[in-house]
């Protein structure tokens, strides 16, 4: 049976904790009204209330080691099954420092290529969020004024991947009298697929600052939110808007 015509419930795990990084999409969650588990970064993948089952998992700054290998054959079967499956950008996400899910399950299941080398990128200049194509998840969305990153993992496109949005690091350099600006080489950062009947989406850049840059602030509202044993955040409309897209078409919501 479809895990989605189960439940709506989510599993979130990593961004350390709900006192810091978790509190942004642990916040965005609880402001759309999504019902969701947390597991902190130090928490095994065991100590979630259900060990099975959950319509989507999202995993983000979530270390490798807290997985055993039956948990990786429960989620890669749920996502066969049906199930939506993010993983968002870190430290301690695809590779980077300390994730290591390159030579895993999690790594057949994504539509992008993970590197066996650290594949943090921490840029000193600003990175500009690119349009690829038109795609559920920001085609109601202001892109025609993108924000801008300061960090991601890279990664590389699987085939049959869609890449809906890159980012490209914008050099500035001051010549005396102004300013001349360099655009760089695009990388991937928001990229679809699906396994089985699952969706999967994968975003390079993290939902919380640092890396996370200008996005935290984009839409001209704000939104003040507050998850149960999280500290409260105040972010920019839209990107509420995007997070709780990704999480909508990764659900099989109709948007």
């Amino acid at each position: 049976m479809n895990t989605k015509q189960n439940s709506k419930r989510i599993l979130y795990a990593g961004d350390t904790s709900l006192t810091t990084a978790a509190a942004y999409l642990a916040g965005i969650m609880t402001h759309y009204g999504r019902d969701f588990d947390y597991l902190a970064s130090n928490q095994p993948l065991a100590d979630a209330p259900h060990q099975h089952g959950y319509a989507l998992y999202i995993i983000s700054d979530y270390p490798v080691n807290n997985w055993t290998d039956k948990e990786f054959k429960n989620v890669a079967d749920d996502v066969e099954q049906g199930a939506g499956l993010i993983m968002l950008g870190g430290w301690e996400s695809y590779c980077g420092l300390g994730g290591n899910y390159q030579n895993t399950p999690i790594a057949d299941i994504l539509p992008v290529k993970i590197s066996p080398f650290d594949d943090r990128v921490n840029s000193p200049v600003p990175c500009l969020i690119e349009v690829c194509r038109k795609h559920p998840i920001i085609d109601a969305l202001p892109f025609d004024r993108p924000p801008a990153i300061g960090g991601y993992n890279r990664v590389t496109l699987k085939p049959g991947s869609q890449e809906i949005l890159s980012l490209r690091p914008i050099d500035i350099i001051a010549t005396g009298g102004g300013y001349d600006f360099a655009v760089g080489t695009a990388e991937p950062l928001l990229v679809t697929g699906c396994w089985g009947d699952g969706r999967v989406a994968c975003l390079t850049t993290d939902v919380a600052p640092h890396w996370v840059g200008t996005l935290v602030d984009w839409g001209m509202k704000r939104i003040t939110a507050k998850a149960p044993h999280a500290d409260s955040i105040e972010v920019g409309e839209n990107y509420a808007k995007f997070f709780n897209r990704i999480i909508g078409w990764t659900l099989g919501e109709k948007l």
